[in-house]
């Protein structure tokens, strides 16, 4: 028996690996993380499988769903939306497993930032603008941040920025991040990116606050904030350069 944890992807259920497809097809137990994960997915289920929800449960009460089905002998597709390196819950999940003794592995997905990322047509990384990411959440209400996270610390590289959980006090964000990156920089927030009620919404850190209170986007939204959400004015890449040597 084995519990499969499995990145579900952001939302859009042709999104789904063909690795994790075929692990929800071959588990007779599947977990899922309510309203995030599209019901098409749970078709890939075999029929007469055991299908629960897990949006409110307790730890405790995931963990003896694990343990219900050790004991039938029963694999577990345990599905978690976008990826799961980030913001998943797994390690408090798979620290647990590792206590009760039941094997696990993991199928990642395609993640929610990157979902936002092609929904506005954008790379988050351009030469010379931003080489680097920073992918970070908002405190309000979640876990504490550790010490050296703050907003104003990560904002001050001036990079790309993606916030996640922080669509609520966007006001409070914007505050924060003005002082590094200037109220002209460009910011999106992606609500529900690749689904069907997908909402983007593009401006500057002066403006996107007052775009989001009239939107009434409350959750599941990605924030980015950078130059290089522009597309303007980079370099070309080394890459695909002229002046690369190249083997033969």
């Amino acid at each position: 028996m084995i519990v499969h944890f499995i990145g579900a992807g952001p939302g859009a259920p042709d999104l789904l690996t063909l690795r994790a497809q075929r692990l929800i097809a071959a588990s007779p137990v599947c977990l899922y993380a309510g309203a995030l994960v599209p019901p098409e997915v749970l078709e890939h289920a075999p029929e007469g499988a055991r299908i629960v929800d897990t949006q409110h449960l307790e730890l405790d009460g995931i963990v003896e769903e694990f343990t219900r089905a050790q004991t039938n002998g029963e694999d577990v597709a345990r599905l978690h939306s976008g990826d799961l390196s980030i913001y998943s819950a797994l390690g408090e999940q798979t620290r647990r497993l590792d206590a009760l003794g039941i094997d696990w592995d993991m199928t990642p997905g395609v993640p929610a930032f990157a979902a936002a990322s092609a929904a506005l047509r954008r790379e988050l990384t351009l030469p010379g603008v931003a080489q680097s990411v920073i992918l970070t959440r908002y405190r309000r209400q979640a876990s504490a941040m550790p010490g050296g996270e703050e907003l104003s610390a990560l904002a001050a590289h001036g990079t790309t920025l993606v916030l996640h959980l922080g669509v609520q006090a966007m006001e409070e964000l914007v505050d924060v991040l003005v002082p590094h990156y200037g109220a002209d920089c460009p910011a999106a927030v992606v609500a529900r990116a690749s689904w069907p009620d997908e909402l983007i919404l593009r401006g500057t850190l002066a403006t996107i606050a007052a775009q989001v209170a009239e939107s009434g986007v409350r959750r599941t939204a990605a924030i980015l904030v950078g130059p290089a959400l522009s597309g303007r004015d980079f370099a070309e890449s080394f890459l695909y350069s002229k002046g690369r040597d190249r083997p033969a």
